[in-house]
C-alpha cells in the first residue's frame, strides 16, 4: 500500500495509550479504526500492541505506521520532561508487521536529547530503501528553551530531526501563518502538525490546520483532536476538506454541522 511522502496527508495518531494508559476516546481501538477509515483518514499511527491486535483491520486497508520507541508512561513523569528513552522495537519488528512506515521522537533540550537523536539516526540508516521515517521533533522546556512553543525553538527541532534521517517532520502548530513558515522554510522534509491536547473548540482545530496550511505545512497527525470530537467521522471529513480540497475553515466547518 505504501506511504507517500511527498503527499498531503491526514494521519490519525492512536499511540497515546502507551504513555497514558486509560484515555477517552481510545476504549476500543478497533471502532475508532473502522470509523476513520470509513470517513477517509490517509493513515493510522499507532502502537506495537494495536496493530498486533487489529492488524486485520489495519494492514492492507489503511497505511499503518508503527511507533517504534518510547518512555515511562505518564504515572511515572511529565510529556517533555522525560528522563528515560528507548528503541523499543526494530525494523525487523516493523516489517514483520507489515507496516507502511515508523515513527521516532526527538526531544530538543531535554536531558535525554542525544538518546532520541541516538535511536532516530538508527531507525534512519535501517528504513533506507525499505520504508519510511516520521519523526516527531518537539522542543522542552529547559534553560536554553524558556519557550517551548516558540517558532524558532519548533524550526530548530524539525530541522534537528531532518537532520539526522526524517523522511517527514511532525511538530506542533506555533500561532500564526508567519511564525509557522519559519518551521516549514527551515526544514527541507514535509512538515505536519501534532494535535496535542483537544483544543478549545473544534472551529479552533479547523483555524489552526488552516494557517499551518497556509504556511506550507503538509497536513495533520492528529489524534485528541479526532477521536475524541464529538463526532470523529464528521472532523476527519472536514480535516480532509482543508488538507486535500484547500477548503475553507467556513466550508470544513459545514461538514461539522
Amino acid at each position: 500500500m505504501g506511504f507517500d511522502i511527498h503527499a498531503k496527508h491526514l494521519v490519525v495518531a492512536m499511540d497515546h495509550a502507551r504513555a497514558m494508559g486509560m484515555v477517552a476516546g481510545l476504549e476500543e481501538p478497533g471502532r475508532v479504526i473502522d470509523q476513520v477509515i470509513e470517513a477517509g483518514a490517509d493513515a493510522i499511527m499507532t502502537s506495537y500492541g494495536v496493530i498486533k491486535h487489529y492488524r486485520e483491520r489495519l494492514i492492507g486497508r489503511i497505511p499503518t505506521l508503527l511507533r517504534v520507541d518510547g518512555g515511562p508512561s505518564l504515572y511515572r513523569e511529565d510529556w517533555l520532561r522525560n528522563t528515560d528513552w528507548h528503541l523499543l522495537h526494530t525494523i525487523e519488528d516493523a516489517e514483520a508487521l507489515g507496516v507502511d512506515g515508523v515513527c521516532t521522537m526527538v526531544f530538543m533540550g531535554a536531558e535525554i536529547e542525544l538518546d532520541t537523536l541516538a535511536i532516530t539516526a538508527e531507525m534512519a540508516r535501517d528504513c533506507l530503501n525499505k520504508m519510511p521515517l516520521m519523526v516527531e521533533a518537539l522542543p522542552c522546556p529547559s534553560a536554553r528553551i524558556p519557550d517551548p512553543g516558540d517558532a524558532e525553538a519548533m524550526a530548530a527541532a524539525c530541522r534537528l530531526g531532518f537532520e539526522h534521517g526524517a523522511d517527514i517532520v511532525k511538530t506542533y502548530a506555533t500561532g500564526d501563518v508567519d511564525s509557522f513558515r519559519r518551521v516549514t522554510g527551515n526544514c527541507p522534509a514535509p512538515v505536519l502538525i501534532a494535535g496535542g491536547p483537544r483544543m478549545s473548540s473544534e472551529r479552533a482545530v479547523l483555524g489552526v490546520v488552516r494557517d499551518t496550511l497556509d504556511a506550507g505545512g503538509k497536513g495533520v497527525v492528529f489524534g485528541r483532536n479526532i477521536w475524541q470530537s464529538a463526532n470523529p467521522a464528521k472532523m476527519v471529513a472536514a480535516l480532509r476538506h482543508l488538507i486535500h480540497a484547500d477548503g475553507s475553515v467556513d466550508e470544513a466547518a459545514e461538514l461539522l454541522a
